[in-house]
């Protein structure tokens, strides 16, 4: 799996770190996504799935590598 996120689209909501601490965080600057791991162990692949639908600016996105 392959975790990509389009910093232009993240609002810095933070659901992405809650969801999956593991994979994101937040910039201390803007607060906006930082992305820890790209290709995270599957499983941490439902936390994933869990960040991007709770994402309201849709900006993580994941495919299978």
């Amino acid at each position: 799996m392959k975790v990509i996120v389009d910093h232009d689209k993240c609002c810095g909501a933070g659901n992405c770190v809650l969801s999956a601490p593991e994979v994101f965080d937040q910039s201390d600057q803007d607060g906006t996504v930082l992305l820890l791991d790209s290709e995270p162990a599957e499983e941490h692949r439902s936390a994933v799935e869990d960040a991007v639908t709770a994402c309201p600016g849709t900006a993580i996105s994941v495919i299978d590598a």
